[in-house]
């Protein structure tokens, strides 16, 4: 791969999943996130990001 790609977004849970919807529940898990204040670093990409969109009201981004 490309050294290039290296970017990452450090992404934290900062409000509970309860009366959430079950996609957006399901985004959450494939962000890598479980519990309030959980942190997953993942790579940059336009399909983290839209997932990030999804659930912006619910995750802090760095």
């Amino acid at each position: 791969m490309n050294s290039k790609s290296s970017k990452t977004i450090k992404i934290t849970l900062v409000k509970s999943l309860i009366g959430t919807k079950q996609s957006h529940r399901a985004t959450i898990k494939g962000l890598g996130l479980r519990k309030i204040n959980s942190t997953s670093v993942l790579e940059d990409t336009p399909a983290i990001r839209g997932m990030i969109q999804k659930v912006n009201y619910l995750v802090k981004c760095e």
